[in-house]
């Protein structure tokens, strides 16, 4: 279950499902007579009157926690009678608004339970139909963690050789980055391969040749790894261009973005899978 997925609206819901579940402990009739009985006069609530409690106060609470699961599970749940979690649990929650209204209206002195009750309702059902369909309540209920820096490939924070970590592969107290495996140290700093032979400066006629490779072997584009977030539920497809899905990005969870082809970027996952976000549309950059 992704927590950060939750959305405002899905906080409306949570909050009128703990209100109703108050306001079913609460006496659902008041009191007319005098004071010296009204002192001694003991409301029932919602649970001892079986079609109050267990057919409108639970009916709510179960509706507003089947919206809230629904939206909240990485994959989609199976169907109930050809019906989704979350319709169903937006069925309940407008039944639960209606009993309750009609509980209210049939009652010739209502309690401050029935009262609640009736709030609590009506804010979960609005919150289950306009959840959906307000911008408002579709905006994360959590906000992001801050990103931390991406280091680079097999390096680890605080390894010598990255900027501002004293000591370096080289002479105490070197700023200078290793070399990539494979490369040969460059002769003007005066590195040698362990057991070569010193070789002399390149001439003029060697110059031409060197800023050619050295052009080759310059990245096509200065493109840099960066955090980013999407504002809402976007799939991520494979490298290999095939049509089926890997992962979906969740609103309101960093993702890091390592190669970007086009408008598409090419995002990593918390568990380390890889795959192409075609809809860079609206994301949030860290």
């Amino acid at each position: 279950m992704n927590i950060r997925s939750l959305t405002r609206g899905d906080g409306v819901l949570i909050g009128a499902a703990v209100v109703l579940f108050i306001a079913s402990f609460l006496g659902i009739s008041g009191c007319d007579a005098p004071g010296n009985y009204c002192d001694s006069y003991d409301a029932a609530f919602s649970w001892e009157i079986s079609p109050l409690g267990w057919g409108s106060f639970l009916l709510g609470i179960a509706g507003a926690a089947l919206v809230v699961l629904s939206r909240a599970l990485p994959q989609p749940p199976r169907k109930v009678a050809g019906l989704e979690l979350g319709q169903v649990g937006t069925a309940f929650s407008v039944a639960a608004a209606w009993t309750i209204l009609m509980w209210v209206f049939e009652s010739a002195n209502v309690g401050a339970g029935l009262v609640l009750g009736l709030i609590a309702a009506l804010a979960g059902a609005a919150g289950a139909i306009a959840g959906p369909l307000v911008p408002a309540l579709q905006a994360p209920l959590l906000g992001a963690p801050k990103p931390q820096t991406p280091q680079p490939y097999g390096m680890q924070p605080g390894q010598p050789g990255q900027p501002g970590v004293p000591g370096g592969y080289g002479y105490p107290g070197a700023q200078q980055a290793p070399a990539p495996y494979g490369t040969q140290p460059d002769p003007s700093l005066g590195g040698q391969p362990y057991g070569a032979q010193p070789q002399p400066a390149p001439g003029p006629q060697d110059a031409a040749p060197q800023q050619a490779q050295t052009a080759a072997q310059a990245p096509a584009g200065d493109f840099a790894p960066f955090w980013f977030a999407v504002p809402a539920a976007r799939p991520l497809y494979a490298e290999d261009g095939s049509a089926a899905p890997i992962a979906e990005l969740a609103p309101g969870t960093w993702y890091l973005a390592v190669e970007q082809r086009g408008q598409a970027l090419v995002a990593q996952t918390q568990d380390g899978r890889r795959g192409v976000l075609q809809d860079t549309t609206g994301i949030q950059r860290g």
